[in-house]
């Protein structure tokens, strides 16, 4: 199970132990157990997800540093175009 999702979803859960048929218990700071819903958790989608995305898929930095020492503008150009795809691509969900 997700446990990025549950301490998000259950800012009281400072616990998570996962159980032998995969299920898992959720605690709070006192050990009491938090009840948790599976479908919630499993449906929850991280907010900041698309950092990881167009972090993955950026092109190297070298390419742009290149261009400025050559004063290559085209080669500048093409760097700035592929980072505003990946921008694209992988929106905030605010844009």
């Amino acid at each position: 199970m997700n446990h990025k999702a549950i301490y998000a979803l259950y800012p009281d859960v400072v616990t998570i132990r996962e159980q032998e048929d995969g299920s898992v218990l959720c605690y709070n700071a006192k050990d009491e157990l938090v009840k948790i819903t599976k479908t919630v958790v499993t449906n929850w989608v991280d907010p900041e997800e698309y950092k990881y995305q167009r972090q993955q898929e950026y092109p190297p930095m070298a390419d742009y540093l290149d261009g400025i020492v050559k004063g290559n503008d085209t080669q500048v150009q093409k760097y700035i175009d592929d980072c505003l795809a990946v921008k694209a691509k992988y929106p905030k969900g605010d844009e």
